[in-house]
């Protein structure tokens, strides 16, 4: 189950971004050295325990998980209809959710598989019926019974996608990816005007090794819809980066493209902090990298964003996960704390979901944040209360 649970945390970004295998042997080596301080749920702080963190969101959403559990107790597919359909056109929270309910399907497929001891390990496999098995069994049924669903098939889309990031090395990777472009360009028939499918296929065309010229044109596609889009700035950076189809000059010249023409209270100013750790060197223990002048550029940057944009935008979590990681590493323990007491509880986010334990390493990093935070001199007595 703790497999299960740590495949779900990996999963419900929808694999927007993925580090090379020593950043994960390496941070999951620090969470093991801090687990034992982490374990702690450091009383006086107000801090959620190790084993009763959230693995499967950045960031609460009560609606989300009311409906997860809906479907996780009755195996209905309604309460995902219905949360999509009041979502509306919000296209930043329409985002998370769709990740989030593909990635439960897929966490479903998985735990299935496990109990029936397939072989597959939960990836996408053939039924009697000779089709693909589409996940979950309310994801399924959903597809089946409402076809014409656009909340459905963006679910379904994203939901292929996972699973064919999840064994890029498959035989079935580009199959599968290529099944996820035919569901992405049927849920934009849909519902033309959503930037949904097109951000998902984002993932699709990077996976395919679509060229330049192709992704610039899918990546026109999304700005018609939703110019100003972090969640689907933070689904395209990968595509730039040197451990895919572009380099570390690209992805940063992306990245700051996009902060330099953000609208108010807009977070894409904090998008290079995105690059950057993209491309971290592999090496990179030394403080004085994240003392830097890029780095602390990237730092302000990401603050002054969540400093402008609304308190509820549903992408700011994952701003502030990644800012408590790179404060946590440049010994700004204060900031660190502040960032803490406003997503502590939830760990769904990057960095930690790159790793085997993403709540371990998160609490990790949060008990470097307590410690070097008393150091300086800072105590729980009037510590704000996490979420306050």
């Amino acid at each position: 189950m703790d497999a299960l649970l740590v495949l779900f945390a990996a999963i419900t970004l929808g694999g927007f971004v993925f580090l090379p295998w020593m950043r994960r042997r390496r941070a999951a080596q620090q969470a093991r050295e801090g687990l034992v301080v982490a374990s702690n749920p450091m009383a006086g702080y107000g801090f959620v325990p190790l084993d009763e963190l959230d693995v499967r969101l950045p960031g609460p959403d009560e609606e989300l998980e009311h409906a997860l559990a809906e479907m996780r107790r009755t195996h209905d597919w309604r309460p995902a209809a219905e949360l999509l359909k009041s979502t509306g056109d919000n296209w930043e929270l329409r985002w998370q959710r769709v990740q989030t309910l593909a990635g439960a399907a897929a966490f479903e497929l998985a735990q299935e598989s496990a109990e029936q001891g397939g072989p597959d390990g939960g990836r996408t496999t053939h039924g009697a019926d000779g089709g693909h098995r589409t996940g979950g069994i309310w994801l399924r049924t959903w597809r089946n019974e409402a076809p014409k669903d656009p909340g459905g098939a963006q679910t379904h889309a994203q939901f292929l996608v996972v699973q064919a990031l999840r064994a890029p090395d498959s035989q079935d990777f580009r199959m599968i990816l290529e099944e996820a472009r035919t569901v992405c360009q049927e849920a934009a028939l849909l519902a033309p005007g959503s930037p949904i499918p097109y951000i998902t296929e984002l993932a699709v065309a990077r996976g395919l090794g679509d060229r330049k010229a192709d992704y610039e044109a899918l990546w026109s596609k999304v700005v018609q819809r939703a110019p100003h889009h972090m969640g689907a700035h933070l689904a395209a950076l990968p595509y730039w980066s040197e451990k895919w189809h572009g380099s570390r000059q690209e992805a940063e010249a992306f990245a700051e493209r996009a902060a330099a023409a953000a609208p108010a209270k807009s977070l894409l100013p904090a998008l290079p902090l995105f690059a950057v750790y993209e491309h971290l060197p592999e090496a990179n223990m030394v403080r004085s990298l994240y003392q830097s002048a890029v780095v602390e550029r990237a730092i302000e940057a990401a603050h002054f964003a969540l400093r402008e944009a609304p308190e509820d935008h549903p992408v700011a979590p994952h701003v502030r996960h990644l800012l408590v990681w790179f404060l946590v590493r440049a010994e700004r323990y204060a900031e660190a704390m502040e960032q803490l007491r406003l997503v502590d509880g939830h760990v769904g986010a990057v960095p930690w979901s790159y790793g085997r334990s993403p709540a371990a390493e998160y609490a990790a990093y949060r008990a470097q944040a307590v410690a070097g935070w008393e150091q300086l001199g800072g105590t729980s007595a009037g510590f704000p209360p996490p979420g306050q």
